[in-house]
């Protein structure tokens, strides 16, 4: 006759084992995440950028000029002719979009980050009516490619 014991659940050393092994992945895949998430909304405002581009050219092709596209018929400041946040559909502004500069014929737009995203290594994007792309207040060593 044997003398055997059945063991039924985990000892605490185990589960302390685990905890530890849990803890460890979640302090490397968090970091992770949050450079996601900061690409991410990074990404969805560049298009808001470009959106933002485009009601330049529609108020061009109305008027003839680029003069008068900002709030209270500005030529610098919150845009009249698109929304003035990112995202464009509501909810907590990630960057803040504006007319930096505008004249008859050109006009420059920045988007400004805003809340959890002034962390982001990109700073400011900027677009020109040429198409130029640029970052503004970026980290050093980081380039416009990286952040467009």
């Amino acid at each position: 006759m044997r003398n055997s014991k059945s063991q039924n659940g985990f000892n605490l050393v185990e589960l302390m084992i685990v905890i530890a092994i849990v803890g460890i992945i979640a302090s490397v895949a968090y970091p992770s995440y949050l450079n996601q998430v900061r690409s991410t909304k990074r990404a969805d405002c560049a298009g808001a950028l470009t959106s933002l581009a485009n009601a330049m050219e529609r108020h061009y092709s109305i008027n003839g000029s680029y003069l008068a596209a900002a709030t209270g018929g500005a030529n610098t400041g919150v845009p009249a002719v698109f929304t003035g946040n990112c995202p464009v559909d509501g909810g907590t502004a990630n960057y803040t979009l504006t007319i930096q500069a505008a004249t008859t014929s050109t006009y420059s737009l920045n988007a400004a980050p805003a809340g959890a995203q002034t962390s982001d290594k990109c700073g400011t994007l900027s677009l020109s009516n040429t198409g130029v792309k640029g970052v503004l207040s970026a980290h050093a060593g980081v380039t416009w490619q990286e952040c467009w």
